[in-house]
């Protein structure tokens, strides 16, 4: 019982901030355990995130399908500082979030926190939540960072 009550909390903190990805999601988990598709859940666990991460790449490359980016668009990429900086930006946010699954990987424990956090992004600071991966990633980063500050002061 204790899942569904923190998914209608979910729900409620959604409606609330006005986030409907935290509404819709807690909605459908909610929907799935209610109508006792439980068995379905370690499957979203497992593949939803590539999944989710199929229609974010889908929706990225639209403009490519649709004819919007030409060739000379893709070549400004390399021509100018804004469009290198995109691509070191890229590669950058792919090497961080890659350690960040390896994080994950480490302490799952700390999804709780990613989780609490996101939503704290998603509510009150109208983020957008584009993946735990990022988010495991910036942890890393952070981790790191006070690991290093700590060793220094002690």
């Amino acid at each position: 019982m204790t899942g569904e009550i923190i998914l209608v909390g979910l729900i409620i903190i959604g409606i609330i901030g006005r986030s409907p990805i935290i509404s819709t999601a807690a909605c459908m988990l909610l929907i799935i355990k209610l109508v006792h598709l439980e068995r379905f859940l370690p499957l979203l666990e497992r593949r939803g995130l590539e999944l989710g991460l199929l229609f974010l790449t889908f929706s990225v490359l639209v403009p490519f399908a649709t004819g919007r980016i030409q060739w000379k668009e893709m070549l400004a990429a390399f021509s100018s500082w804004p469009g290198w900086l995109a691509l070191l930006g890229g590669a950058l946010a792919t090497y961080v979030n890659g350690k960040g699954l390896e994080m994950l990987r480490f302490d799952p424990r700390l999804i709780v926190g990613m989780v609490i956090g996101s939503i704290f992004g998603i509510v009150f600071l109208r983020g957008i939540p584009v993946g735990p991966l990022m988010a495991a990633g910036i942890t890393v980063i952070l981790y790191k960072l006070f690991t290093f500050i700590a060793d220094r002061v002690t």
